[in-house]
């Protein structure tokens, strides 16, 4: 699955202070679409760029839910209706004797969907996309703005990562 490329302007920052500080200034002038890259999570880039909580947890949870009524229901199909055999006057439908089951379809269930969520909403996987500066994975700080975004300026953008701070500005034509 190849990503679309997206063009517009990268700020390349040093120190995680400026980047936080670049972001919520960049999102105040209007910009909406930007998007923050960093090597590491960063706790107030969340709140800078206006991130919105994510869907994952809730599809887990219902993930889990349905994994857990599959799992009830393969273990009640098995032992009273497929294959019922009467062991010592033990009911047909045991519940303790199935809870590691529907505990581990539970699980199985909740952690696929996880995965699967998570790379769909990143795009995953994105192949020959071209990085933006090769050190933004170890020490470099990026605020992205696509040309995409309704104020998109480069000469404004341009100007106003300097003004923040940014070491670098980049034109980029393919992201």
């Amino acid at each position: 699955m190849a990503k679309k490329s997206i063009s517009g302007v990268a700020g390349i920052f040093l120190t995680e202070g400026k980047v936080v500080n670049a972001a919520r200034k960049v999102r105040e002038a209007g910009y909406s679409k930007l998007e923050a890259i960093s090597p590491y999570p960063i706790h107030a880039m969340e709140e800078a760029c206006a991130i919105k909580r994510s869907p994952i947890p809730y599809m887990t949870f219902l993930a889990g839910i349905v994994g857990m009524l599959v799992a009830l229901a393969l273990t009640y199909y098995t032992s009273v209706i497929d294959w019922p055999i009467n062991i010592g006057g033990k009911p047909l439908f045991s519940l303790p004797a199935f809870i590691p089951i529907i505990f581990e379809l539970t699980i199985l269930f909740a952690a696929l969907s996880s995965v699967g969520l998570f790379l769909y909403l990143c795009g995953m996987p994105a192949i020959g996309v071209p990085p933006i500066d090769k050190d933004l994975t170890c020490n470099k700080f990026a605020i992205f703005v696509p040309d995409t975004d309704k104020n998109y300026n480069f000469e404004t953008l341009d100007r106003m990562f300097k003004d923040l701070g940014a070491v670098e500005v980049k034109k980029v034509t393919e992201f």
